[in-house]
């Protein structure tokens, strides 16, 4: 059940945000089939949309959908810019603001009521402050968790406000796709599917033992929960992050040495990049590697010691994909590779080790190899910081495919904590 009280919690969510703030910078774009990309679309606006063009089709192909498409480069600062302007507006509203997008936001308005109204007129008036002060459309859900404020934004969307009264919740979601659920991705979709389980109240009819066989035990109980509104999280406005990571989709690719090596050493580039940059390092590093048929596996080790050198990340991540390939021998392509590392800890002052004979453990950062490599990264950050990321990087990186994506849109999602957002 809902924990009891008000509907309180409101999920703003930003209306196709990268294209909108195209078509509000450019006028002549209002209305017009829009796409910011190229090869790759990496946001479109709804009037592309409706031709069926999405984010992550190839360029040529969303073009053949769409002759009349226009492609634009993106204006990254400007996202940034409007972004937080939007956020500006919901602290004027509450405190509690959550942000885990650049284009989205929870918020809860407990006790703020006798200043602005009740939860859905404060909605209705975020919705209209974003439109008039910023240009841009937010539809807003209003519920008494936020799992299902989320999905009331998707189901307002676009430039809507949805409110699910406490008292009709259940009657509100059961009858949605189980794909609006928060957590529920490609894999766990066809899963859910391949049994007869399409809707929320599919999910909610099905016990937890069957979901748990189908799912695993955290995943089955999260959604088990969900599913019936059970969602006890409260807005946080700061967040402790677990883990970093990162993941290349690579279509159906032959898992060669030159692609484990590239395709890694960007990931582990990216991520190590992130762990400096928050001045943390981990000890477990943990890759995940998708075969065809959404067939997945991971590898894991938890070292002795926290590391964020580029180098050594690479190289263990390399290591770890190939034991799990040797694991599979007859799995002859790959369509994903992923790179996470956890078990975070604040970074300490640089110690150098004693060479004593002990043995050469390259994970560790005070080894002469390995107080070299903390030397070469952190003057790599500090040209990148000035210059920008793409001024300088190991040759592997530099020359891999895996910045299809522009590092201006990676470094968004970053620094707002999130997935890369406007696809909404």
């Amino acid at each position: 059940m809902a924990r009891a009280g008000e509907a309180t919690i409101l999920h703003a969510d930003l209306d196709a945000f990268y294209a909108s703030v195209e078509q509000l910078l450019d006028p002549s774009l209002s209305g017009r089939a829009v796409a910011v990309g190229g090869g790759v679309v990496l946001a479109a606006s709804y009037e592309a949309k409706a031709f069926g063009i999405r984010a992550g089709m190839p360029g040529w192909r969303a073009r053949r959908l769409c002759p009349d498409l226009r492609f634009v480069g993106g204006h990254f600062h400007d996202y940034q810019r409007l972004g937080d302007q939007v956020i500006d507006v919901l602290r004027d509203f509450t405190p509690l603001v959550e942000r885990i997008s650049i284009d989205e936001a929870f918020l809860d308005v407990a006790g703020t009521e006798h200043l602005f109204g009740s939860p859905g007129e404060i909605g209705a008036a975020i919705r209209r402050r974003v439109r008039r002060e910023i240009g841009l459309a937010v539809s807003v859900g209003v519920a008494r968790t936020k799992h299902l404020a989320k999905i009331a934004s998707q189901t307002a969307k676009p430039d809507g406000l949805v409110l699910v009264e406490p008292d009709r919740e259940l009657e509100f979601l059961h009858p949605l796709p189980v794909e609006l659920m928060w957590g529920v991705g490609h894999v766990t979709l066809a899963r859910l599917t391949s049994v007869g389980i399409r809707t929320i109240g599919d999910l909610a009819a099905t016990s937890d033992p069957v979901l748990r066989r189908m799912l695993g035990r955290a995943v089955g109980n999260k959604l088990g929960s969900l599913a019936t509104n059970a969602d006890p999280r409260r807005i946080e406005t700061t967040r402790q992050v677990a883990s970093v990571g990162a993941q290349s989709a690579l279509g159906r690719r032959r898992p060669t040495s030159g692609l484990l090596r590239s395709t890694l050493g960007y990931l582990a580039d990216r991520v190590a990049g992130r762990l400096r940059a928050a001045g943390r390092s981990g000890r477990t590093i943990t890759v995940r590697v998708r075969f065809t048929g959404l067939r997945s596996v991971t590898r894991s080790l938890t070292l002795s010691i926290p590391i964020s050198a580029s180098l050594t990340l690479t190289e263990l991540s390399a290591e770890l994909a190939c034991a799990a390939l040797a694991d599979h021998p007859r799995e002859h392509e790959i369509t994903l590779l992923a790179v996470s590392v956890s078990q975070l800890v604040d970074d300490s002052i640089l110690q150098l080790q004693l060479p004593l004979g002990l043995g050469v453990d390259r994970s560790r950062p005070g080894t002469a190899s390995g107080s070299a490599r903390w030397a070469v990264d952190r003057a790599v950050d500090a040209i990148r910081d000035r210059f920008g990321r793409d001024a300088v990087g190991y040759a592997t990186v530099m020359f891999s495919e895996g910045g299809r994506v522009p590092e201006a849109f990676r470094q968004l999602a970053e620094r707002s904590g999130g997935r890369l957002g406007g696809q909404g």
